[in-house]
Parts: structure tokens; C-alpha cells; sequence
């Protein structure tokens, strides 16, 4: 159980509200377990007899429903109101979200923004001890809003009395602290969530009485998070070889920006993805393996990520040997998912500081020129389609079933292929907003722009090799053209 403790810490436009009636100011919510939907909102694995298979809708609402209670601010050691704590601790707890309040549009949209913030675990990914203590925050390097916030946890209080710091929001991964001290809810996330993981594991290693069977216990909780027994050779098996200095080595390793989740792997970590924009996106997942008809497969979407993909079955592998009681569970309402979802499709970016100069005028012209467009389509500048990875033969029925373009980009195939939500394609990334996001690929693996373009990135980063052989001049006003996206 602690091994899965502190796992669970690491967690279309405006017209698709298909299964959405409004009238007036009565709304129908669209049922998010619903078999049917399931069965068709995700494409096959590259292994197609290992796609995942979903838990049962009547086990599927027999879990109970997470209250969402209300939170509070984490500040940063030295800048945390005198008394703050105290005046915490005198608190009742407090139900924020209560579905039958919920009148009009910006109703929905502002209960979405609680579920947003609001944690669905405690004491793993973050400890009180540690988000009131200075060594933490900069042996890890947090980012901390210019108020004095740490933004990424929320106080709760569950019992009177009783102060818990939460983690698995949305908000510790899908926000980011701009260079400015500013906050932007929805963006590529930059909490060093991984970075903390390993720091962890090194914290509580020097805790427990058996190191041994400590390190025995963070293999079996990789290997269930991450194992795929239907490859040879399984791409976690190595993990058996590692000692626990090397495992928390690999999880600081991972950039901010960057995470492994259920699904991934501690060695295939992928990209966050940033949430603005959401509602235009055909495909979710770097892998594209959802498919976004939707609001309800948004919903869907967020109901496996946050909890219930830990409960499939990949072929004859699954997580558990067997289902757990459901009623030791928890889950999202339907209510509570889509409130989110408007929240989420609500999303604006932040003002663009990066103007259509002249030397940006002059790259929109390169960015023609070289044929960016016919993928990086505006004005999404994505064309929504899939295109397949290296080694990956495309199946005939998936050309009219899914937007593909069949043209080389060589990037590294191991998340397309190795990993659970390998689908043997990657997305078209929408370019929109790429000023503020970093690190970029679908991996994490590149910091910027400039060395996006830099031929030696092929060294160390392969594919998408577009763009390599524009002269400097042409290579900095296409930069600069696409900040201003």
C-alpha cells in the first residue's frame, strides 16, 4: 500500500456538446461510463489484442463520489500570513462543490474551476512538513507565485482540527508560474512533479527499517504501473537492476514540464500538455489515443486519468489480481466531470507579449514557404491528424477512421510504441501558445525553440528534422513568427 501511496501522487470546438441539452438554464449532463462510448472513444494499441479494456458501468458508479471540499492557499516559507495556520486549524470542513446550486453557464464554469484546484490525495506527492519547510522548496526548485503562493497543493480540512496538504489535482500539473511570478491555470504545468518523486523515495529509503524490501516494493509498484508482459523484453524489466539511488536519480532526471503517469513509464515520461485550446483538439494524448467527439469524451478522459484507468485490464494484465471493493474507492461525479469540462473549454491564454513585427512578419512568410502549414495548419496550426511513428505500418481501416498524414517525421518512437498508450502514432501538436510552454517535444526532451532548430539536437533528440537547414536569419524570424502564436 505505500508503494501505491506515494504512485498516486505522481495522479473541438465550442459546437462538439454532442449528449449536451440546454434549456434556459436547465442543463443535461452527459453520462460519462456509458459501455458504448467507451468501447470507441480510444484508438487500439500497436498491439491491438492489449488495448485497454474499462471496468463495468455497474461497478463503475457503485464507487462513492469524492466530496470537494473547500481549500486554501500553500504559501511559501516566510511569506505565510501571521496566524495563518492557526486560523486553519479553527475551520469546519466545507463542501465547495454542490451540483444542485448550479443556475447558469458561468455557474458551471466558476464549480468547474473548484474541481480543477481541488486535491484528490493527501500526504503523498506532498507533505506539511515539507511545504513549510525552505530546504524542500529549494533543493527541489518550485516555482512560487509573486504573492508568495505555492501553487501546486491546497490546504484542506476534512476534520476539524486537521490541516492536510493535497496532491493529484489538475492544478499541480496543468498550471504554470510565468517568469513574471504570474499564474496561468491550464498550461503546460511547470511543478517539478517527478523531481519531488525522487527526493522522496531518497526521504523515505532513510526512514524504513529494511531498505531491502523497501526497494523490493517501489519494483513491484513500477512494474504495475508501467509493465507491458505482452513485449519482449518488457520495456520496465530493467528496473530490476537498479538500485534506489538510481531509481530516484531517473525520476530527478525528468524536467518540469515532463512527467511519467499510469500507462507511461519512468523511462518513456511524456510531455504535459497544455489545457488552453483543449476544445479544439481531435485527438488527446501526445499518442492521439482519444478521441475528442465530445464534451462527454472529455469527460471520459478525465475520469480514467484521474483514477480509473488503474482499474483496466491490458489483454491478461491488470493492476489488481482482482477488483477492489468499490465502496474503498473514489471517484468524480458526472456533475463534477462536467462542470470541469466547461471549465477547462472556458480557458483563455495569457496576453502574448510577442508581436507581429516585422522579423515575425518575415518568418509567417518561411513558415508558408517551407510547408509548416500543410500539418501546423491555422488557425489552430494543427491539422488534428495522427501521423505514424517509425516501424509502424499503417492499417487500411485506420485511414478513414482517423485523420492521417503518412509523412516521415522519424521522432523517437518509443512512446508511440512502447508504452500503454502506444497507438503507433504521434499528433500533430498545435503550435498555439508555444512562447510560454517549455519543455517542448512530445517527451520533454527539448527546452526551446532555438534548439528545436539547432542541427545538433539531432545528436540527442531525433526526428522532425524540418526547418535544420534554414540559414540563421530565416531560423529567427521563423522563431519569432511562431512566439507570436
Amino acid at each position: 500500500m505505500g508503494t501505491k501511496k506515494w504512485l498516486s501522487g505522481i495522479g473541438v470546438a465550442a459546437a462538439l456538446w454532442a449528449g449536451v441539452r440546454f434549456t434556459g438554464i436547465a442543463q443535461t449532463i452527459p453520462k460519462v461510463w456509458d459501455e458504448r462510448e467507451l468501447a470507441s472513444f480510444e484508438l487500439p494499441l500497436v498491439h491491438p489484442e492489449s488495448s485497454a479494456k474499462h471496468i463495468a458501468a455497474d461497478y463503475y458508479y457503485r464507487i462513492p463520489v469524492r466530496p470537494i471540499y473547500r481549500s486554501y492557499p500553500v504559501y511559501a516559507p516566510g511569506k505565510e500570513p501571521a496566524g495563518y495556520m492557526a486560523r486553519l486549524a479553527e475551520l469546519e470542513p466545507e463542501i465547495a462543490f454542490d451540483a444542485s446550486s448550479l443556475k447558469t453557464d458561468e455557474d458551471w464554469i466558476k464549480a468547474g474551476e473548484l474541481v480543477f484546484d481541488a486535491p484528490i490525495g493527501y500526504g503523498a506527492t506532498f507533505k506539511l512538513s515539507q511545504v513549510r519547510d525552505a530546504t524542500w522548496y529549494q533543493r527541489n526548485q518550485i516555482p512560487v507565485r509573486k504573492d508568495g503562493v505555492m501553487p501546486f497543493s491546497r490546504f484542506v480540512i476534512r476534520k476539524k482540527g486537521v490541516v492536510e496538504v493535497g496532491s493529484g489535482s489538475c492544478l499541480m500539473c496543468h498550471a504554470r508560474v510565468m517568469p513574471d511570478g504570474s499564474f496561468v491555470k491550464g498550461a503546460q504545468g511547470n511543478f517539478p512533479v517527478d523531481r519531488t518523486i525522487g527526493y522522496n523515495l531518497i526521504q523515505q529509503a532513510a526512514e524504513v527499517k529494511d531498505t531491502d524490501e523497501f526497494l523490493k516494493a517501489i519494483r513491484l509498484g513500477q512494474r504495475a504501473f508501467f509493465s507491458m508482459p505482452w513485449l519482449q523484453p518488457d520495456p520496465i524489466a530493467r528496473i530490476d537492476g537498479m538500485s534506489l539511488n538510481e531509481i530516484a536519480a531517473a525520476y530527478e532526471a525528468i524536467p518540469p514540464g515532463a512527467t511519467t503517469r499510469v500507462n507511461l513509464s519512468l523511462f518513456s515520461p511524456a510531455q504535459i500538455p497544455d489545457l488552453i485550446g483543449v476544445t479544439d483538439r481531435r485527438h488527446l494524448d501526445h499518442t492521439g489515443i482519444v478521441l475528442q467527439r465530445s464534451i462527454a469524451d472529455l469527460m471520459r478522459y478525465v475520469a480514467l486519468v484521474q483514477g480509473a484507468n488503474s482499474l483496466d485490464h491490458f489483454g491478461d494484465f491488470a493492476l489488481f489480481d482482482s477488483l477492489p471493493d468499490p465502496a474503498r474507492l473514489d471517484r468524480y461525479s458526472d456533475e463534477q466531470l462536467y462542470a470541469l469540462a466547461r471549465y477547462l473549454y472556458s480557458l483563455t491564454p495569457p496576453a502574448n507579449p510577442y508581436k507581429l513585427d516585422s522579423a515575425a512578419q518575415r518568418g509567417h512568410k518561411i513558415f508558408s514557404r517551407e510547408g509548416c502549414e500543410g500539418c501546423h495548419t491555422p488557425p489552430l496550426y494543427t491539422s488534428n491528424k495522427l501521423t505514424p511513428s517509425e516501424g509502424f505500418v499503417v492499417p487500411a481501416e485506420h485511414r478513414q477512421q482517423y485523420g492521417i498524414i503518412e509523412r516521415p517525421v522519424g521522432t523517437d518512437p518509443e512512446l508511440a510504441m512502447r508504452t500503454r498508450k502506444g497507438t503507433g502514432y504521434y499528433k500533430v501538436p498545435s503550435l498555439k501558445g508555444v512562447w510560454y510552454r517549455s519543455p517542448l517535444q512530445h517527451n520533454g526532451a527539448v527546452k526551446t525553440l532555438e534548439e528545436w532548430f539547432d542541427p545538433n539536437r539531432l545528436k540527442r533528440v531525433q526526428g522532425h528534422s524540418f526547418g535544420l537547414g534554414l540559414t540563421a536569419s530565416d531560423k529567427r524570424a521563423l522563431i519569432a513568427f511562431l512566439r507570436t502564436l
